[in-house]
């Protein structure tokens, strides 16, 4: 069958994105190392036990995961299923993910590095490191036309942390603009090798660079700084990384990020050898879960058009926890400091622009901070984001806890891991929001 890369924003497009919760709202050898540093623990958590294995006896998925951690104690890890329907290998703390746009998260403090640094700031015009984007336009009635007028604010770094950059989306955007996204190739995400019926496949930008390019020379949906609109903004921000830092964006995250905390399950690309911990992607169709990635020949074995800041990665449960510990420590895990507490702080923290509404919108109640969702009020000290197959994670660094939750089906909202995950977690940890 043709090769075709099916966007996550296609999907997205007609309710392929769900993601909520009451907190999270809130081809080389592998360099694979696992350690022991994390423990199965059904037992201490009912209410999670029960929920997966009500998912795997029925049918609705093969197999679900969540690790929990609390302090610097070893992680606790819960794990039901298998990664595929006929598949006998279990789901563990090593199985390898698509997280999509948990990858959001990822590159938000990635640039926040870069602040720390001094090479950058968040409210400097990304046209200093971007001159194509200096003289953007704004759209005057975007649902019908491409018509414009100049725009009266310079695109920042806290913009594109923030989704208030006025980019579009085309898991959101409508009308002339989105035919234009997609006859660009402005598509930074794959879902499947194999077409799906009624959903439009554009290829993704050969590069980076020219994605970033063609982004520039569209108008925007709305003035900088003034809307929150869910967004292609952290794909953007991959490339003012690349600038700021001199480096390309994916080796950035492996000597910043990857290798500084032992994340050595975290890819853009899949290598071979590791298909055997892959978990398949399902589509539940009355009832049935289709596969519409099959782990053994996944698109994400092949190298894709650049690493998509926005939805790109695949990673372990143990990865992503240990991004998340980093950050409930304040930039430190086993004596090694990825950033200094004031940044990660400031990463933390709702950076959103002054005025800027959210009723409506994924951070609704909330705030925003580098690529994700910051809880307030019960929930304040929270930092995390969901995927659009089901993923959400979570760091909590009042209460000193974090969250991982692994599935792997979309769209995301056919079941309410997003809404409900958090809820689970506060119920066996006994703490009342």
């Amino acid at each position: 069958m043709e090769h075709q890369a099916i966007s996550a924003a296609a999907l997205n497009r007609r309710g392929f994105l769900g993601w909520g919760g009451a907190l999270t709202m809130a081809g080389a050898a592998s360099a694979f190392m696992p350690s022991k540093a994390w423990a199965l623990a059904t037992e201490k958590y009912p209410t999670i036990k029960a929920q997966f294995d009500s998912y795997v006896a029925s049918g609705k998925l093969p197999g679900v995961l969540a690790s929990i951690g609390k302090g610097a104690i070893a992680t606790d890890v819960v794990s039901v299923g298998t990664i595929a329907q006929g598949d006998q290998t279990p789901v563990d703390f090593d199985t390898l993910w698509r997280v999509y746009s948990m990858t959001k998260p990822i590159t938000g403090i990635a640039a926040m590095l870069l602040v720390g640094d001094g090479k950058m700031k968040l409210d400097q015009p990304i046209a200093d490191f971007l001159p194509e984007f200096a003289k953007m336009t704004v759209l005057t009635d975007p649902e019908n036309s491409l018509s414009a007028v100049p725009a009266k604010n310079q695109i920042t770094v806290r913009h594109l942390l923030t989704h208030t950059a006025g980019l579009g989306y085309n898991i959101i955007t409508k009308g002339p603009l989105l035919k234009a996204y997609n006859e660009q190739g402005i598509n930074p995400g794959i879902v499947s090798r194999f077409p799906l019926p009624g959903f439009e496949t554009p290829a993704p930008t050969p590069d980076l660079k020219t994605f970033a390019e063609r982004v520039a020379a569209l108008p925007l949906i709305a003035e900088p700084g003034t809307k929150w609109s869910y967004s292609i903004s952290l794909d953007v921000l991959g490339r003012v990384i690349e600038a700021a830092s001199g480096m390309e964006f994916e080796s950035f995250l492996k000597t910043r990020l990857f290798d500084p905390l032992k994340m050595t399950s975290s890819y853009f690309q899949v290598p071979a050898a590791e298909t055997k911990r892959f978990v398949t992607n399902y589509a539940p169709v009355n009832g049935v879960l289709i596969p519409i990635d099959p782990a053994p020949t996944s698109i994400y074995l092949d190298k894709p058009a650049f690493a998509f800041g926005g939805a790109g990665l695949v990673c372990s449960a143990r990865d992503y926890d240990r991004f998340l510990h980093m950050l409930q420590n304040g930039g430190e895990l086993d004596g090694v400091r990825v950033m200094a507490s004031e940044t990660a702080a400031l990463a933390m923290s709702d950076l959103l622009p002054a005025g800027i509404k959210t009723e409506g919108t994924f951070v609704a109640g909330a705030g925003n901070g580098a690529g994700g969702r910051v809880g307030k009020g019960a929930f304040e000290g929270t930092f995390g984001w969901g995927g659009a197959a089901g993923t959400v994670a979570f760091v909590d660094t009042r209460r000193q806890v974090r969250a991982v939750c692994m599935a792997q089906y979309v769209p995301s909202n056919v079941y309410p891991f997003h809404e409900d995950f958090a809820k689970w977690v506060l119920k066996d940890l006994g703490i009342t929001a």
